[in-house]
């Protein structure tokens, strides 16, 4: 009868959503808690070269985690992981009982050689040793058969089963388990690591929980599923399918205070778990971090997502290449146009005037007055971004996301005030909303992280007309309360703040080297700006 275990990755895996900082007394008091419920095998963190900061789940030897497992218990085995680049095996010591038991070696299909060699070496210093190759849901079945030959010569105490994009159903995963079953040498532990993306975590776990087989199986899970984007199998669910459906082996409360008191905290300020971004990179058999690059740009529906992602070549889907999700992005979007006409309609549209630009910050509403006094003593040509305000009289609408495009399309038709509508060339023409048309690709920023950003892309519309200066209003800035980054709910939008953070950093240093061509003020406060200018009113 085989033995099953489950391995805890909290610590480890779900330090991807915090950067490994848990707190010093947060990482002993987790895996007291997981000793006190009897995990079989408990995931201290990784190991890696680095300077070490007690309050992360990072170590730079297994020296240090002596402090955060002791007292260790018998009936459990402590591990930790090694990623490349590994850290150079004369910095590990020998295993001595002290500290961990096992390591964790993670490794890309064309790190192999490398990581065998090195896992033997860590045999030799006395640890048991987990082969856990990215993404074996990749590889072909010669390719995984001529690695199970070699992990075979290695003799390593357990070899994975890794579902890194989370896309295998039932059929899949008992296929690929039986083929591990059948080829790997009887002593050596099957284990599986799971992630969440199309919700099916548990359910393969119980397949292989009731599978009838002589060979000892490990179950990768995390409390609360804590880990990247769509996270993990639960601790505390498949702990307690065990209890109540095999055997009572574990106890679940410990595993609910750890959420109670370290957990909860965390996951209302950095959300994971099951996300639209995260099924369209499993059906898509793609790394999350694609769809998650093109979400946050928040400018294309989930349907051009999906068809973005279909593009990507198969060598380039398990390795996020950020700079080659950019150009399939930015290639989508482009669709060029011959614009000089438009583009001359738009000069003569402006010539002689002050230009005010409209953004859809909260301060268009809070500083309404401010607004209105500037555009009566002014007479400036107004042209708004993304939006159509309520409360000022706009010449001219400017629209780069289509999204905003198809949210307000039936307030295009009905607004006879508008005397134009600019848009780029990523938008499709439509009949009934006549547009001045501009190049798309003319107006992009060259930075990923707000290379279409709708304002800046105004701006280099205007830059490009020649305008001397600008009037910027409602370009307040991302802040982390999201509630407050848009004066209507409506256009809020699902960014991290990370996310949001870097956006403002980029967008002032743009502002900044803009600055230099073309005189840019602001009339409501920004976080762009020190002081809005409130002189020009006196």
């Amino acid at each position: 009868m085989s033995e099953i275990m489950i391995l805890d990755c909290t610590l480890r895996d779900g330090g991807y959503i915090n950067e490994w900082n848990f707190g010093e007394r947060t990482i002993k008091r987790i895996i007291s808690k997981l000793t006190e419920s009897k995990i079989d095998i408990i995931e201290c963190g990784f190991i890696e070269e680095g300077d070490f900061d007690p309050n992360k789940s990072l170590f730079e030897g297994v020296e240090r985690i002596i402090d955060y497992i002791g007292p260790k218990s018998e009936n459990i085995t402590y591990v930790g992981m090694i990623a490349q680049p590994y850290i150079p095996i004369d910095k590990i010591s020998d295993c001595n009982g002290r500290s961990i038991d096992g390591i964790r070696l993670t490794f890309h299909e064309h790190e192999v050689e490398e990581a065998l060699i090195y896992g033997k070496q860590l045999i030799e210093k006395g640890y048991k040793v987990f082969i856990q190759p990215v993404g074996t849901t990749s590889y072909s079945d010669s390719g995984l058969l001529e690695l199970v030959e070699k992990v075979n010569d290695l003799k390593p105490y357990a070899f994975y089963l890794v579902d890194t994009l989370g896309i295998m159903y039932k059929n899949d995963l008992l296929r690929m388990f039986h083929l591990l079953d059948n080829n790997l040498v009887q002593s050596i532990s099957i284990g599986f690591h799971s992630h969440n993306n199309l919700q099916l975590s548990f359910s393969n776990a119980q397949e292989l929980l009731m599978l009838h087989t002589k060979r000892n199986i490990i179950i990768d899970s995390s409390v609360m599923g804590m880990g990247r984007g769509a996270g993990n199998l639960c601790t505390e669910l498949v702990t307690n399918y065990i209890n109540e459906n095999i055997e009572e082996r574990y106890d679940t409360i410990p595993l609910l205070e750890i959420i109670d008191e370290h957990l909860s905290h965390i996951f209302t300020e950095t959300k994971w778990g099951y996300s639209i971004p995260y099924y369209l990179a499993a059906v898509n058999s793609c790394h999350p971090n694609y769809a998650s690059h093109l979400l946050n740009k928040q400018t294309i529906s989930v349907k051009a997502i999906n068809t973005i992602l279909k593009q990507l070549p198969i060598k380039k889907r398990d390795l996020y290449d950020k700079s080659f999700i950019e150009d399939l992005y930015i290639n989508y979007q482009s669709n060029f146009v011959y614009d000089a006409d438009d583009l001359h309609l738009i000069k003569e549209m402006i010539s002689g005037r002050e230009i005010l630009i409209i953004g859809p910050g909260k301060s268009i509403e809070l500083e309404k007055e401010m607004i209105n006094n500037f555009i009566n003593r002014y007479d400036p040509f107004v042209c708004s971004v993304n939006f159509i305000p309520d409360s000022y009289k706009v010449d001219a609408v400017f629209i780069s996301n289509l999204k905003r495009f198809e949210s307000i399309a039936d307030q295009l038709t009905d607004n006879v005030e508008i005397t134009a509508l600019i848009t780029t060339s990523n938008i499709t023409k439509s009949k009934e909303v006549p547009s001045l048309t501009i190049n798309y690709s003319d107006l992009l920023i060259n930075n990923p992280v707000i290379s279409d950003n709708a304002g800046l892309m105004l701006i280099n519309l205007f830059h490009h007309l020649s305008v001397k200066s600008l009037y910027l209003a409602g370009f307040d800035g991302f802040s982390i309360n999201k509630n407050s980054n848009y004066f209507s709910a409506d256009m809020n939008n699902n960014a991290g703040m990370e996310n949001l953070i870097k956006i403002n950093e980029e967008i002032s240093d743009y502002l900044l080297l803009l600055g230099r061509k073309i005189n840019i003020q602001f009339i409501t406060k920004t976080v762009y700006s020190d002081t809005a200018i409130d002189t020009i009113m006196q």
